[in-house]
């Protein structure tokens, strides 16, 4: 098993500050500091999330407009059973990316979503096969879960006059990635735009078959109806702007580890699309090109798995031209 780290990206630029003591809920005297949101199972999901809204969108000439959430699917970079560890590491990222929020102007939401010890297998972080499939109800549907909390986010700071849309901006990177990539397919409608980063080896293919071989989710969208309840919304894909990037030194790759992709689906991948993320790049922008969608792929020289100030900044303005 290998599990697959995030790169922490560079904010050397921004002014960061502890996060707030934890919040039971969005309280009508919510001041603008990072909020800590209680799981609500009777609002659709398990598991608390953390919000930031920046001061500038609280003032009163704002109060009209209709603001966006910045999207940050939480990945650990480890596995862990004790849901504090997941915790401190949402806090941190909020932490990061708040200077970001306050640049580009957006208000930010990141889940705490578990990623099992026991039951690594499920690589809920990535939105795996096994996380849309499971009877184990603590790691399902993640996807929805996070539907939930955004509408919940929304619900409580209409309560502040701030009123923002359901469609997000989203960003990844390695499991995160992976998240956002296969939650635009699956939520289309949900989704401004979306930065994709390292996305596990392969993003997921906009195609049900490939030289006459099944794509089955998440190699691509052969049979997503059966694992998520609905075919692909191509049409509403083809208006998300995606932005795709990698670094021509990335060998960090989900496919050949059974937490990332079953057998089967890794014979498939190898054979058809090659052996290693740098080789199945150039077949990934094709299928993405052939599909009419909006996305552009870069492949970065010399770059591993990581970022550096100017990809940073590239994935900032990328963000910031949709944040409105």
């Amino acid at each position: 098993m290998k599990i697959f780290l995030a790169c922490a990206l560079v904010f050397s630029a921004f002014h960061l500050v502890p996060a707030q003591t934890p919040q039971a809920s969005l309280s009508p005297k919510m001041t603008p500091k990072i909020i800590r949101v209680d799981a609500r199972p009777d609002k659709g999901f398990s598991y608390a999330y953390y919000i930031y809204v920046p001061d500038k969108l609280r003032d009163k000439s704002e109060q009209k407009k209709t603001h966006t959430f910045l999207v940050l699917p939480n990945n650990t970079g480890k596995i862990s059973d004790d849901m504090g560890v997941h915790d401190a590491y949402v806090k941190k990222e909020m932490n990061n990316w708040r200077g970001v929020a306050d640049r580009i102007g957006v208000a930010l939401l990141m889940p705490v979503f578990p990623r099992s010890e026991t039951n690594w297998r499920i690589y809920t972080h990535a939105l795996d096969r096994d996380s849309l499939l499971t009877d184990k109800k603590e790691f399902s549907r993640f996807d929805l879960q996070l539907i939930a909390m955004i509408d919940h986010a929304r619900a409580g700071l209409k309560k502040e006059k701030l009123k923002f849309g359901p469609r997000v901006l989203m960003n990844g990177f390695s499991a995160s990635g992976m998240f956002t990539n296969r939650f635009v397919f699956l939520h289309p409608d949900r989704v401004k735009a979306a930065v994709i980063g390292s996305p596990g080896g392969w993003p997921i293919a906009p195609a049900d078959a490939y030289k006459e071989k099944m794509l089955r989710y998440p190699i691509g969208t052969g049979d997503m109806k059966t694992v998520s309840g609905k075919k692909l919304d191509l049409k509403t894909l083809r208006k998300v702007p995606l932005f795709l990037l990698l670094g021509d030194k990335d060998d960090n790759d989900s496919v050949p580890f059974s937490d990332g992709y079953d057998e089967e689906d890794k014979v498939l991948i190898f054979e058809l699309f090659g052996k290693t993320p740098v080789e199945r790049w150039p077949v990934s922008q094709s299928l993405y090109q052939q599909s009419g969608l909006d996305a552009v792929f870069k492949l970065y020289p010399g770059i591993g798995h990581m970022t550096n100030r100017e990809i940073n900044n590239e994935i900032y303005d990328f963000l910031g031209k949709y944040a409105k």
